[in-house]
């Protein structure tokens, strides 16, 4: 039983680390590729190519790891243009990853009110509730992200920690991880927990048919 639980710890400590890489993962959120051309695209306004730039030296500071850097290009270009989801979203990121999820969530509030259907600011929101463990609405968040964007990849893998690391539902969380294998391509260490998940689903199923 010792060893057991030494085991799942170890466990839930990879899948921790993993979860915070894949909520960073693909960097940082990109400016629509629309902006460039707004107009055409019949938005009520246009961003400029100074504003771009200081949007792309936002991207790249957070890229770096320089936080506060990026935090005040973001702020700066908000306080010009806060129609852009992306830009909320970047602060969100941010914010989580000094361990205030308050700001963080406000940052996504205000994603979504823009977009409500933003899978990436979705999926954020997940992993800002799942830290302040509101399980459930994380996993409602992750839903909604995959009913918006049906192949967004994150959403899958989230959902696949959350239903393997607290929820329990093995089946549920067997099926996240592989529909996330196959959007995202083949990841060693997922693939581990599935070959994993495989053989406690069928265990269960065999205790099954046996009470049967």
């Amino acid at each position: 039983m010792l060893l057991r639980q030494c085991i799942e710890s170890c466990r839930a400590l990879c899948l921790g680390l993993l979860l915070a890489l894949a909520g960073c993962a693909g960097g940082p959120e990109s400016l629509p590729a629309e902006a460039a051309n707004a107009e055409a695209a019949g938005d009520a306004f246009v961003v400029p190519p100074e504003a771009l730039t200081l949007y792309e030296r936002a991207v790249a500071s957070m890229a770096a790891g320089e936080s506060m850097e990026a935090e005040l290009r973001l702020q700066e270009f908000l306080l010009q243009y806060p129609q852009f989801p992306g830009a909320h979203t970047n602060l969100a990121i941010i914010f989580a990853e000094r361990g205030d999820f308050d700001a963080a969530q406000a940052s996504l509030d205000e994603a979504l009110a823009l977009d409500p259907e933003n899978a990436a600011a979705l999926n954020r929101l997940g992993i800002v509730l799942r830290n302040t463990g509101r399980f459930r609405e994380a996993e409602e968040a992750y839903l909604r992200a995959i009913t918006a964007e049906p192949d967004y990849a994150l959403a899958y893998y989230n959902l696949g920690v959350l239903n393997d690391l607290y929820f329990q539902h093995f089946a549920e969380a067997l099926q996240y991880y592989e529909r996330y294998q196959e959007l995202a391509g083949e990841d060693a260490q997922v693939g581990k927990w599935i070959a994993d998940l495989e053989r406690r689903v069928a265990a269960a199923q065999r205790a099954a048919n046996v009470t049967e």
